[in-house]
């Protein structure tokens, strides 16, 4: 763990190794991010305030910070040749990652700690919560661009940043050894819940198999498609760039689509207690069916088109499943700040879960409408 006076102290050396030590006037903590440390750096250039953002990458989660750069800088130098060929601003449409002295897009400094620097994208805004379903549409069509974008990519060029991130099978395995070693004795008292996912198992490799068999294709992901990555002009409310692309590897588009529809098409938070206010919105389902079926622009084939509820059950299943799977395992994996807290979670997955099934014509059928 790093000290408050080494983190000062790298900070300078970092800021040095970018070429900004000597125009930096402020270096402040930044944001409401939980895994990197990020920085929001003024520099003074040229009589003008210019903004950056540098981060301290956690290793104890991203275990090789040099191969996550190298999938960054393919990435955005991808999409800013996109978008300039279709007219756009790469300045603020895509992440826009700084070299360091020698040349490389990150810096490890002298205890190994590994930094990187980006240009900050300006009169723009993230939220974390929807506040209209316009901010939803929106969120969406900019996933759905990054999609669309990246489909000329070959996927396989992209190393996993956290290997087997979503392959649902396998998290059912995972699950599987954690109910029988029952390691802290709850398993007795969740029955019902394992017993709920046991009955789905087939439902967990529904999609994975239909990649196997190459029904869909593999493509670049972001694997963390939640509101607050994506960066809104401040002015129009569009949604301009995603960011946080610690995560793009390859993937499923209907994942990246069915991550979204967890988090933000629910009714509830994450972890409601009161089970009633949990549901699907599908006043929220639709505008983001809409906005991400336009943001792709026809890259999506039909098949992955059809498979976008399974996407969205697929990875509610697989996200309650790992809350249940760190309950019996006792915690480890997920902060918790009450007792029984991934139980809770788990039990509102559940609850999106059973209310998607309820509600499954009705969300073929909406899928059906934009295709």
């Amino acid at each position: 763990m790093m000290t408050r006076e080494q983190c000062c102290e790298k900070k300078q050396e970092a800021l040095e190794a970018f070429g900004l030590g000597e125009v930096a006037v402020s270096c402040e903590k930044y944001g409401n991010g939980h895994i990197n440390d990020t920085f929001l750096v003024v520099c003074r250039e040229n009589g003008k305030d210019v903004r950056y953002i540098l981060q301290r990458m956690n290793q104890e989660v991203f275990k090789d910070p040099e191969q996550l750069m190298e999938n960054i800088v393919l990435v955005t130098d991808y999409l800013k040749e996109q978008i300039k060929k279709r007219g756009g601003d790469p300045a603020r449409e895509t992440l826009n990652p700084l070299k360091a002295g020698d040349g490389r897009a990150f810096y490890k400094d002298s205890i190994g700690s590994y930094w990187r620097m980006y240009t900050f994208i300006t009169d723009a805004i993230s939220l974390d919560q929807v506040r209209t379903p316009e901010d939803f549409y929106e969120s969406a069509v900019a996933f759905g661009r990054f999609s669309g974008q990246m489909a000329g990519f070959d996927a396989s060029r992209l190393a996993e940043t956290i290997p087997d991130f979503h392959n649902t099978p396998k998290r059912y395995r995972t699950f599987e050894e954690a109910v029988r070693a029952d390691v802290c004795k709850r398993a007795a008292s969740v029955q019902k819940e394992i017993a709920f996912y046991e009955a789905r198992q087939a439902d967990m490799s529904y999609c994975m198999e239909r990649l196997k068999k190459g029904r869909i294709p593999l493509r670049v992901t972001h694997n963390d498609t939640k509101l607050n990555n994506i960066m809104l002009d401040g002015a129009t409310g569009r949604g301009i760039c995603v960011i946080d692309l610690d995560t793009v590897m390859p993937g499923l588009s209907i994942y990246d689509f069915g991550d979204s529809i967890r988090f933000g098409a629910n009714t509830a938070v994450e972890d409601e207690q009161d089970l009633s206010r949990v549901s699907l919105s599908l006043e929220l389902f639709e505008c983001y069916v809409k906005g991400y079926l336009e943001g792709c622009g026809g890259a999506l084939t039909q098949e992955e088109i059809r498979l976008l509820p399974y996407g969205a059950k697929t990875m509610t299943l697989e996200c309650g499943m790992r809350f249940l799977t760190d309950h019996l395992q006792g915690d480890t994996y997920f902060m918790v700040h009450r007792a029984n807290h991934n139980l809770d979670r788990t039990r509102t997955q559940i609850a999106l879960v059973e209310d998607m099934e309820r509600k499954w014509a009705q969300m073929e059928a909406i899928v059906e409408k934009y295709r």
